[in-house]
C-alpha cells in the first residue's frame, strides 16, 4: 500500500522526525520554526517538508515559519502519540531484551507489557519489571487486555506461528523483526524490519564511498 490515510508512506515516515525535531525546539523555547530547518533535520529539502505537511493541510507564515508548539502537538495528535499503546513482545532474545527496555517508546506512548518465549529457561525471568511468559498464555491474554499491537523477535522459521497466534487474541498491528514475510488477514498491519537488508544496504554505501575517497593511481 503506497499510501496511508491519503498520505504517501514516505511522507508519514518523516512525520515522525519533524515531531521530535519540534519538541526538542520547544523544550528550547523556539517559537517558530522554518521548513528548512525541519528539512536539514529529516535529510529532504524544504520544498519537501511543505509538501509533507500540505498533506495534513498545515502551512507554515511565509518569512516566519511554522508555530512550534501547535504544530508540534498537531503532529501528536494526527499520529497518535498522545494515546497510551499497549503492546505484548514475543521472542526475547538480545534484541527483545533491547525493545523491551527501549525508555524511547514512552515518548510515543508505547508500553510493552507482556513478553513470551517458548524457551523454558527464559521463562519466569523478569526483563525490567516483566515476567517471560510461556506461549500458551499469549491468545488469552491479548483477548482480556484487548491488545492492539505485538511485536516479534524470533527467529524466521517461528515467526508465522507467533504471527497466527497473535491474529488469534486479536491483534490488529504486528511490528515484525523476523526476516521473513508473514501471512495474516487484510485487516492486519504487518510492519517488517528486515536488519539484515538494511546492513546490506549501509554496507554498499560504504564500500561506494571508500572507492569514491580511495586516492587515485597512476
Amino acid at each position: 500500500m503506497s499510501e496511508t490515510y491519503g498520505i504517501p508512506r514516505p511522507s508519514l515516515r518523516r512525520l515522525p522526525i519533524y515531531y521530535r525535531h519540534l519538541i526538542e525546539m520547544a523544550e528550547r523555547q523556539v517559537p517558530y520554526v522554518s521548513s528548512k530547518d525541519l528539512g536539514q533535520n529529516a535529510g529532504v529539502p524544504a520544498s519537501q517538508v511543505r509538501k509533507d505537511l500540505s498533506y495534513l493541510h498545515e502551512y507554515g507564515r511565509p518569512g516566519v515559519g511554522y508555530d512550534t508548539k501547535a504544530l508540534a502537538g498537531y503532529l501528536e495528535e494526527f499520529l497518535g502519540l498522545a494515546n497510551d499503546k499497549e503492546a505484548i513482545l514475543v521472542g526475547v532474545g538480545n534484541l527483545g531484551r533491547a525493545l523491551t527496555l527501549y525508555p524511547g517508546f514512552a515518548q510515543y506512548g508505547l508500553q510493552i507489557i507482556a513478553l513470551f518465549d517458548i524457551d523454558p529457561a527464559k521463562i519466569g525471568q523478569t526483563v525490567g519489571d516483566r515476567e517471560v511468559l510461556p506461549m500458551f498464555k499469549l491468545v488469552d491474554l491479548a483477548r482480556r487486555l484487548k491488545v492492539q499491537m505485538g511485536i516479534i523477535t524470533v527467529p524466521p522459521h517461528a515467526a508465522q506461528e507467533v504471527a497466527s497466534a497473535m491474529v488469534s487474541g486479536g491483534i490488529k498491528v504486528i511490528w515484525n523483526f523476523a526476516p521473513c514475510k508473514l501471512t495474516v488477514p487484510a485487516e492486519v498491519l504487518v510492519k517488517s524490519e528486515d536488519l539484515a537488508a538494511e546492513l546490506a544496504a549501509l554496507s554498499h554505501h560504504i564500500m561506494r564511498r571508500s572507492q569514491v575517497l580511495a586516492p587515485a593511481t597512476e
